[in-house]
């Protein structure tokens, strides 16, 4: 039966009162939940659906990337969406589990996302920064040493992420490696130095990307980078080899990305109504900075920001449900 009969039938179904429950209670769904605000935001989206409007049960489950793909791939139900795959930054796994495997369906409707290396609009006007080269200047990178080893810090991402592996590769190949400190941590440490930065007036470079709340929060620019050039353009993540670092080598800017949700095949058969919705849920980037922007700006909760959205939004959710 198909989700739209489903929940017409539902529906009669409990107005007659023949049901005393959801009618999909028995309709289930383990979500991915990566570190960064985006995917945590999606993550709960998906969740507010499957238990307002499908009536099933969504447990949140915390992964890095690898975790929840293997998780999708072993098909056991542990973990069964990954709601923020960012190609070709996870490319590695898509490939894998995706197109080798076949254990793994990646949606057709994605979001565009942009990435680049940003800093403060002040700190850029008073110091000519317009481009990444900027910052391999001597004087820039003084701006930007918080900790006096003579380098300026640079944010790359935070553990875990496929894109902290590519911006190490860059900040390399761009030549920045004896004026920049790449760091890795959590996001919440990179908006907290931002907010430091711009208040004491000091230089702070960081990974960027749309969407993302930041772009609410501060005002801050994307420098210039060159074209993105496949030639110039080679990366390989840990996990398809140890030595990686070596033999990667990426100068220039990424090309644009598809943002979509990926789900475990074996979803379809456990939880037909939810996988249906899967194929059909879509998101634009501005849909994604806002609901960024109302969790890492204002400091609201996912869920909360979830539930709200999908109350306000009921012909975009039927729509989702094919109603």
């Amino acid at each position: 039966m198909s989700l739209k009969k489903t929940l017409m039938t539902a529906t009669l179904a409990s107005a007659i009162g023949i049901f005393s429950v959801p009618a999909f209670a028995a309709e289930e769904v383990k979500i991915g939940v990566p570190s960064w605000t985006g995917a945590q935001a999606i993550a709960h989206l998906l969740g507010a659906v499957v238990e307002m409007r499908i009536g099933g049960t969504a447990e949140m489950v915390p992964g890095n990337n690898a975790t929840i793909f293997q998780a999708m791939d072993q098909g056991k139900g542990d973990i069964d969406v990954h709601p923020d795959v960012w190609l070709p930054n996870q490319e590695s796994f898509t490939k894998k589990y995706v197109d080798g495997a076949g254990t793994v369906t990646l949606s057709s409707n994605p979001y565009e996302g942009n990435q680049g290396f940003c800093v403060s609009q002040d700190f850029a006007k008073a110091n000519s920064i317009t481009d990444i080269a900027d910052l391999g200047r001597p004087d820039v990178a003084a701006l930007m040493d918080s900790d006096g080893n003579g380098k300026g810090e640079m944010w790359i991402g935070a553990p875990g992420w496929a894109s902290a592996n590519v911006n190490e590769v860059k900040t390399r190949d761009y030549g920045l490696l004896d004026f920049v400190e790449p760091i890795r941590a959590e996001e919440s440490v990179k908006t907290a130095r931002i907010k430091d930065s711009i208040a004491k007036g000091e230089g702070y470079a960081f990974y960027c990307y749309k969407p993302h709340a930041v772009w609410y929060m501060f005002d801050v620019e994307m420098l210039s980078e060159p074209a993105y050039d496949p030639a110039k353009y080679t990366m390989i993540q840990p996990s398809d080899d140890p030595d990686w670092y070596t033999k990667s080598n990426v100068a220039s800017k990424d090309a644009l990305k598809n943002v979509q949700i990926a789900w475990s095949n074996s979803l379809a058969a456990r939880s037909p109504a939810i996988a249906e919705f899967f194929e059909r849920f879509s998101l634009t980037a501005d849909d994604v900075s806002n609901f960024a922007f109302e969790i890492s700006g204002k400091g609201r909760e996912p869920a909360e920001v979830a539930r709200e959205w999908v109350e306000a939004n009921p012909e975009r959710v039927d729509a989702w449900l094919g109603l």
